[in-house]
């Protein structure tokens, strides 16, 4: 594993999407052409399956330093009720377009720090939302809590509008690694959160768990992960570290390169927390997740009916999802579009009734193709091209580029289609990359993404 790992790490893309956001054409991308894709898709799943919501929430009272998110520091409450009001009105922009009261299968409430708002302030929120809009009968609403904000209050409330999931970011429990990243937060804490949530009716209560951060060992992974067992987590978010400072600006200059585990460190780090998760009952979710038999998740996999987002994993799909708030990307299915990313830019357009669309892409017929092919081996570790509709011309020419991980035993390459083995589910990134056409024509000449591995 060793070896593969040396081999196999370089920069790719964690495939959020298809096109990955630096390959979007914003040139043939235009407002107006964005607006047909959406009306396009509304009109085609509306009344059959909803549709989802993304709402960034970006205030933060204090910098984690291991975040790529987007985010505004800042201790000043007074801010919460002017965002509302102005995601309300971005949402408010998108009912007029459709001209019709959508139903709302799926919401999730990111950040930055969704549970930095006020619990009657996220009422309100989600009181917009559903003067607007209908909640569907089989509805799945989740939201990301911080443990040492998450009050009761916050639980009850959602829980009454709908909310069966909550994920809570723990990230390690050693204390180097906390003061490293700026996340103080001890496992008492965390142990109340998800009792609080347990109590309040929730029914998936999930953890996320990071390696490969600074100062982070071996020993500190086991910890984090045997204390996490003893909480029985429904699902856990278990994922490498991006280090992206590039990108990121000083929110991930907390630290030196030296600080951070070498590659070959990451991976026996995950290894040795798959073993331990796995041995506890957890099966091993799509790319850096793990759910317990018993959650909506594994049972999706299971029927073949998970899907992955920019919201990250779901046990079903939704053809469309608007992203509202500072920075969030919507996925028409046909189409994608970024929000802009400064939250004064953002407000100032939703209250000239503008769209406050920054750039995003338009899928071709290609990209289509390409994205269902992702999709499947990043959901379902495998993928097909028996269907004539998902064959392309560079087929062969991707196929030649796997057969090395196929001679590494990662995958297998069959007459119609490849599946991905044990040992390759680690490897995914790298077995979807082949497949990135547009990555493959335009490989970068400066790092992008961060490191597979």
């Amino acid at each position: 594993m060793c070896t593969l790992t040396a081999k196999y790490n370089v920069a790719g893309p964690r495939y959020t999407s298809y096109p990955t956001v630096p390959y979007w054409d914003n040139n043939s991308f235009s407002l107006n052409r964005w607006k047909e894709s959406l009306l396009r898709s509304f009109r085609e799943s509306n009344t059959q399956e909803g549709i989802s919501l993304y709402i960034h929430l970006p205030y933060c009272e204090s910098m984690c330093t291991f975040c790529g998110c987007n985010k505004r520091i800042t201790r000043n409450h007074e801010v919460e009720r002017p965002y509302i009001q102005a995601v309300l009105k971005e949402f408010a922009l998108y009912i007029a377009l459709f001209n019709e009261r959508p139903v709302i299968k799926q919401i999730h409430l990111g950040g930055g720090t969704p549970t930095f708002f006020s619990a009657p302030n996220l009422d309100k929120l989600l009181h917009g939302v559903f003067t607007l809009a209908t909640k569907a009968a089989n509805c799945e609403f989740s939201f990301e809590g911080h443990p040492s904000n998450t009050t009761q209050e916050h639980l009850e409330t959602l829980a009454s509008r709908g909310f069966t999931r909550v994920c809570y970011g723990v990230q390690d429990y050693n204390l180097t690694v906390q003061k490293a990243i700026n996340r103080i937060q001890p496992f008492e804490q965390v142990q109340q959160a998800t009792a609080r949530a347990r109590a309040a009716g929730y029914s998936s209560v999930g953890h996320d768990i990071i390696y490969g951060l600074p100062f982070q060992t071996h020993e500190h992974v086991i910890h984090t992960i045997e204390q996490t067992i003893n909480l029985a987590p429904d699902r856990i978010a278990f994922y490498s570290y991006a280090h992206v400072p590039w990108i990121k600006g000083n929110g991930q200059r907390g630290f030196c390169d030296a600080d951070l585990p070498s590659a070959i460190q990451k991976r026996q780090q995950y290894e040795t927390g798959k073993k331990l998760l796995t041995a506890a009952g957890y099966v091993e979710i799509g790319m850096d997740h793990f759910a317990l038999k018993t959650d909506s998740l594994y049972k999706a996999q299971e029927m073949g009916t998970i899907h992955r987002n920019f919201m990250g994993y779901s046990d079903s799909k939704t053809q469309l999802m608007l992203g509202l708030g500072v920075s969030s990307i919507s996925d028409s299915w046909y189409g994608f579009s970024q929000n802009v990313k400064n939250v004064d830019e953002y407000q100032s357009l939703v209250a000239q009734r503008i769209l406050p669309v920054n750039k995003g892409h338009l899928l071709t017929p290609e990209d289509l193709v390409i994205r269902k092919h992702i999709l499947n081996l990043t959901c379902t570790f495998e993928t097909s091209w028996e269907d004539e509709q998902l064959r392309f011309p560079e087929l062969p020419d991707v196929l030649m580029k796997l057969k090395e991980l196929e001679t590494d035993d990662l995958l297998e390459i069959y007459a119609t289609k490849l599946v991905v083995t044990t040992k390759g589910k680690a490897f995914v990134r790298n077995i979807c990359m082949p497949f990135d056409l547009r990555l493959q024509r335009n490989k970068p000449a400066t790092q992008l993404f961060s490191m597979t591995v």
